[in-house]
């Protein structure tokens, strides 16, 4: 599923010859254009009449990389490299103004946007072909009220930086155990992690955001949503997934107290006891202390084990995982310490990560009969690559309640989350190039799936399902996507913000 697109290069109007179009803002010598064929809209910039709505005409601020800069081809690469995308112009906002430029100069100039913080869209849908790219991955202002104990950050933050900040002021929020995530991207889709049946989901602590929002036919405007103004937006923003509704540029959290934390990590070799230790984790973890999270990783060759118990020792770590740890002889290592070393120390460099990964998200609500585990046990033995996995998170505890004002995450009565990842190949500057393993991988992911589909329900925006039928129920259930409806055609009307699987005004 390469993309090959062509990149078309723009003359400064001086020598570029008919049919030349320059776009205020963003022309310099050598500077990139889109292709001829989408020239069209643009063409409309030279229209004295623009910027009467309200706005003046707007310039693209911050650091603009274009096709020709030195850096482009690394500001272009996203996390999955099964994906290439051409961008007409990546603006890396170095304030929330570059932001609200960005937005106007992208609705002015007709020109298609995404939006990107992480780059981990796993579909490849932060980016875009001929378009601009707003990334706020540079915006990593922190201010926190200890008192108050809540935390206002740039959308610019990954996990690894949001954890180990916080950290050092013994305060933590659920995050995603990856550290290299933007912490804005899967707050705003949900957000699971080590800590979710302790604080429940990252959404669920997010108490106000700044957004850059649409304006009238072509501007832009900052707004603040809590749970006194624009409550509903609040409301969607906790679940419905990045890119819908706006841009966010800051975001405040409901931090909470943690000194310290019992970190289990156990292997077992080989999948000979897979089904007793999977039934084990799942009729164990979801259903016990709150404090207590826990995800395993299936292997091709080997089950893995993680848990963190929320201000634990380690016999008390031990105890509540002894149903699970008693099985075969796995090898089990503890610490305990502050969250945010521990977080850090377990992160892999991305040198050392595969290149391509294709996803296949579901919830479980019921615990998983032998069979479903003998399916599990199935797809792995026969896994295309060893880094490919079957991954679940413990749910339960603190999920199941929502916070004050609701969210639009929708899977609370879930038992556990659910994974499927075929991961392949090396991180290199030529993404999109076909790998052979690429038909192989995403082969194995799309039956994989369609074997578990008698066992789980539903889907996780986050780790988006590509080809999935009423993905909308899916991801959100019909109810809340009615409303997501209803808000999205209250703050985008327009659909400005739009992608494969992005939300439709009502």
């Amino acid at each position: 599923m390469s993309d090959f697109s062509r990149r078309y290069l723009l003359r400064a109007s001086a020598a570029a010859g008919a049919g030349a179009v320059v776009i205020p803002g963003l022309t310099a010598a050598g500077a990139p254009d889109i292709a001829a064929a989408s020239t069209s809209g643009l063409l409309a910039a030279n229209d004295p009449t623009k910027g009467s709505s309200g706005c003046r005409p707007a310039k693209l601020t911050g650091r603009v990389v274009r096709p020709g800069d030195a850096s482009y081809t690394n500001d272009r690469i996203d996390y999955d490299q099964l994906f290439s995308h051409y961008p007409l112009v990546i603006v890396f906002a170095q304030e929330t103004q570059d932001v609200v430029n960005a937005l106007t100069w992208a609705r002015q100039h007709n020109v298609a946007l995404r939006v990107r913080s992480g780059r981990h869209a796993l579909e490849g849908w932060s980016n875009i072909d001929n378009g601009i790219v707003i990334d706020v991955s540079q915006l990593k202002s922190v201010h926190i009220d200890t008192d108050a104990r809540t935390a206002t950050v740039g959308a610019g933050l990954t996990q690894l930086e949001a954890v180990t900040t916080l950290a050092k002021q013994n305060l933590a929020v659920t995050t995603g155990s990856e550290g290299s995530v933007g912490l804005v991207g899967a707050t705003v889709g949900g957000g699971l992690g080590p800590l979710n049946r302790w604080l429940g989901m990252a959404c669920d602590s997010l108490i106000g955001t700044e957004v850059v929002v649409p304006s009238g036919r072509e501007c832009a405007e900052v707004i603040h949503a809590d749970l006194k103004d624009h409550s509903d937006l609040l409301w969607a923003l906790r679940g419905a997934g990045n890119g819908n509704f706006g841009i966010v540029t800051q975001l405040t959290y409901k931090v909470h107290p943690l000194k310290r934390i019992a970190y289990v990590q156990a292997t077992w070799d080989g999948l000979t006891d897979l089904h007793g230790i999977f039934d084990a984790w799942q009729r164990t973890v979801p259903f016990a202390d709150n404090r207590l999270g826990s995800e395993v990783e299936i292997h091709k060759s080997q089950i893995l084990l993680f848990a963190w118990l929320a201000e634990g020792t380690a016999a008390e770590a031990k105890k509540l995982l002894a149903p699970i740890l008693s099985i075969g002889t796995p090898d089990v290592k503890v610490q305990v310490g502050n969250w945010g070393p521990i977080f850090a120390g377990a992160q892999v460099p991305r040198s050392q990560e595969p290149a391509n990964v294709k996803f296949f998200s579901q919830f479980a609500k019921k615990l998983f009969p032998k069979k479903a585990i003998d399916v599990i046990g199935y797809y792995m033995r026969n896994a295309p690559t060893e880094d490919s996995n079957y991954f679940v998170d413990a749910f339960g505890g603190a999920i199941k309640k929502e916070p004050r004002g609701g969210t639009a995450f929708v899977h609370r009565d879930a038992i556990f989350y659910g994974e499927i990842g075929a991961a392949w190949g090396t991180p290199s500057t030529t993404p999109g190039v076909c790998d052979p393993l690429t038909s192989t991988c995403q082969a194995w992911t799309a039956e994989f799936s369609q074997a578990m589909r008698s066992f789980v329900d539903g889907a996780y925006v986050n780790v988006p399902n590509v080809g999935m039928q009423e993905w909308e129920t899916a991801y959100w259930g019909r109810s809340h996507f009615e409303r997501l409806r209803k808000i999205k055609a209250t703050y985008d009307p327009y659909n400005v913000f739009q992608y494969e699987q992005s939300i439709p005004p009502a």
